[in-house]
C-alpha cells in the first residue's frame, strides 16, 4: 500500500487526516486491495453491495445500459476518486449502474458499514472521515444535476455548448481537457456520435471553439 501513499493523501476521502493515521484507518475500514484487468465489471447493475471503491491506478467508468443496449455514461473515474459510495451507503438498495475498468487497475474496496460506525477503539479520524464522505456525495449530486442540465437541452448543439461551458468554468480557463473520447461524450450527452461530430465541426468552422481529441478551447 505504500506505493499508493501519495494517491491516498490526495484523495478527498482522506482530507485533513494525518499520514500517520492512514494505515490504521485502512485496517479499521477493512480495506481490500484488488488488481483487475481492463474491461472487467467491478459492480453490476441490479447487484447489492455494502462496499465502495477507490481507484488507486487505472480508471473505471460508471454507465447504464437500457433494455436495447443503448449506453449512458455517467462518469470516468481516475486515481484518488471513489465509485459506488451512494449505493453502498444506502440500506439494501441495488445498483442502478454498472462500473467497469477501462484500463488495467488497482482498486481499494472499503466497507461502508465500517466507515459509518465508530470502531471499538474510538479512532479520532472517524468523524473527519464521515464528514469527508458527506462532502463527496454532495458534490457528486451537484455533478449529476449538471448532467441533467446538459442532457435536457433540446438539440445536440445546445448540449455540447452547455457541457463545454461547464468544463471551462470548472477549469477556470477557456482551454481544458475532458475525460471522454468522442463515443463516450456522445453517450454522456445522450446523442448520436455522428451528429456530435458534425456539430463540433460546425462550431469550429464558426470560430466558436478549437479542439484536438479531448482538448478544447472556447473562443
Amino acid at each position: 500500500m505504500e506505493r499508493y501513499l501519495d494517491i491516498l493523501k490526495s484523495s478527498p476521502l482522506f482530507d485533513e487526516i494525518a499520514e500517520s493515521d492512514l494505515q490504521p484507518l485502512l485496517s479499521c475500514l477493512g480495506a481490500k486491495l484488488i488488481h483487475t484487468e481492463k474491461n472487467r465489471i467491478v459492480f453490476r447493475s441490479g447487484e447489492k453491495t455494502q462496499s465502495f471503491g477507490m481507484v488507486l491506478s487505472g480508471r473505471v467508468q460508471v454507465y447504464q445500459d437500457d433494455y436495447y443496449g443503448n449506453r449512458s455514461i455517467f462518469a470516468n473515474i481516475g486515481p484518488g476518486h471513489l465509485f459506488g459510495e451512494s449505493f453502498a451507503c444506502a440500506d439494501d438498495e441495488p445498483l442502478l449502474v454498472s462500473i467497469v475498468t477501462t484500463a488495467e487497475s488497482d482498486l481499494l474496496l472499503i466497507d461502508c458499514l465500517r466507515l459509518a460506525s465508530p470502531c471499538a477503539n474510538a479512532c479520532d479520524f472517524h468523524r473527519q472521515l464521515v464528514h469527508n464522505m458527506l462532502n463527496i456525495i454532495a458534490r457528486k449530486n451537484i455533478l449529476l444535476t449538471q448532467k441533467i442540465e446538459h442532457t435536457s437541452k433540446r438539440t445536440t448543439r445546445e448540449k455540447v455548448l452547455a457541457y463545454l461551458s461547464s468544463q471551462a468554468r470548472a477549469a477556470e480557463s477557456s482551454r481544458f481537457s475532458i475525460p471522454f473520447n468522442r463515443q463516450e461524450l456522445a453517450d454522456y450527452l445522450a446523442v448520436d456520435r455522428s451528429g456530435l461530430s458534425v456539430e463540433l465541426c460546425k462550431l469550429r468552422e464558426e470560430g466558436m471553439l478549437k479542439f484536438e481529441k479531448n482538448k478544447f478551447e472556447l473562443m
